[in-house]
């Protein structure tokens, strides 16, 4: 798959990201792809490149422009838990800096940007994301009802902005959680304020995984979760943008 590395203008500056794509020349629908804490990196490229080749335009933005290029921190090949302390507390300082303010602003200028290009369709585009990055799908989504047609969430804290949140939502919604962060009442919770907010979704538990389960460059990493985030994604995604790919 062909990518690009980009610079997306933004109310602050210009932030950098990249783009996976197929080679045709047609145009395809467009998927905004939100990293987890860790951010850009090369299993998120591999990921981008992964959906690109079903037939997206995938943007990857660099969450922490605004504290310089990605990578932002170093990062070692594979993220072990003997290195995560030290990570995070690289990482949480840029975590809290990014506000929801920023966040809405910055998901403006992406969904903007990510519209406007010439490889990517008229119709909706669809937003996802990972950990953190889950939140800030829900959040674009919730800002975009006109634009975003379906949003997928992976281990992330989904719930934290609570019910009025998902009362924004007009995207169909997957949400696959980690085994290690939902209790069933936690879960029950979440589910009912959905249903009450009357979102069209689907919630799992992805059974045996921990938090982190997609990444593969992590001790978190499930094979089975990657693929079961897969298997809902991908048909999420070809249902909601109407892709012929």
């Amino acid at each position: 798959m062909p990518t690009k590395t980009l610079q997306i203008p933004t109310a602050d500056g210009q932030a950098d990201g990249f783009a996976a794509f197929p080679d045709r020349g047609e145009q395809h629908p467009g998927v905004l792809m939100y990293a987890d804490g860790f951010g850009i990196r090369p299993v998120l490229r591999e990921m981008a490149r992964e959906l690109a080749g079903h037939g997206y335009y995938v943007l990857v933005p660099n969450l922490f422009y605004r504290h310089g290029p990605a990578p932002v921190i170093e990062l070692p090949e594979h993220i072990g838990e003997e290195v995560r302390p030290a990570i995070f507390a690289q990482l949480m300082p840029l975590i809290e800096a990014h506000t929801a303010d920023r966040v809405l602003s910055d998901a403006d200028a992406y969904v903007r940007f990510l519209t406007a290009q010439p490889e990517v369709g008229a119709g909706p585009v669809a937003v996802t994301g990972y950990c953190i990055g889950g939140l800030l799908a829900m959040r674009t989504a919730a800002a975009h009802p006109g634009r975003v047609a379906a949003v997928a969430a992976f281990h992330g804290p989904v719930g934290a902005d609570g019910p009025g949140l998902f009362s924004k939502l007009t995207a169909q919604v997957h949400l696959g959680h980690a085994e290690g962060d939902m209790t069933p009442k936690s879960f029950g919770e979440l589910n009912q304020a959905l249903d009450a907010a009357g979102v069209s979704y689907t919630s799992e538990i992805y059974p045996g995984t921990i938090h982190g389960f997609t990444m593969s460059d992590t001790d978190s990493f499930s094979a089975s979760g990657l693929k079961r985030h897969w298997d809902n994604l991908l048909p999420l995604l070809d249902r909601t943008l109407g892709n012929s790919f």
